[in-house]
């Protein structure tokens, strides 16, 4: 198996899931981040709410294609987590300053999971 098997059926769950809800921005694209005043919001971020409660984080870019275009997946050495984050109409620019803004604290990294089209064979259902 490959590092990263893409399934297109995954993706149409995300942007159920992104759809359903309601979107609520939290911080602006150039916010200051309330524990961290050096690091700046590259783009707006926020959640979409469903049934009252947040139910996906969600960085909205500037490209306007009302697309998800990848999820980050971001291992928390101090919570000792993991967590995701949608990414939706993002440049490659704005993908590339949501990773160095992410991966900026020495205790957060991240790994990108960009949107493919392929449907592997174990994901046909019979």
């Amino acid at each position: 198996m490959s590092e990263f098997e893409n399934n297109a059926y995954f993706w149409q769950k995300v942007d159920a899931a992104y759809m359903s809800g309601n979107y609520r921005l939290i911080y602006s694209k150039g916010t200051k981040h309330p524990n961290y005043p050096d690091l700046v919001f590259p783009c707006d971020y926020g959640h979409v709410d469903s049934d009252g409660e947040a139910s996906l984080r969600v960085f909205k870019g500037s490209s306007k294609k009302a697309r998800i275009e990848a999820i980050v997946v971001c291992a928390n050495l101090l919570e000792k987590d993991l967590s995701t984050i949608v990414l939706v109409d993002v440049s490659s620019e704005e993908k590339e300053a949501i990773l160095k803004f992410l991966n900026s604290n020495e205790f957060q990294k991240t790994v990108i999971l960009n949107r493919g089209k392929n449907i592997p064979t174990w994901a046909i259902a019979e």
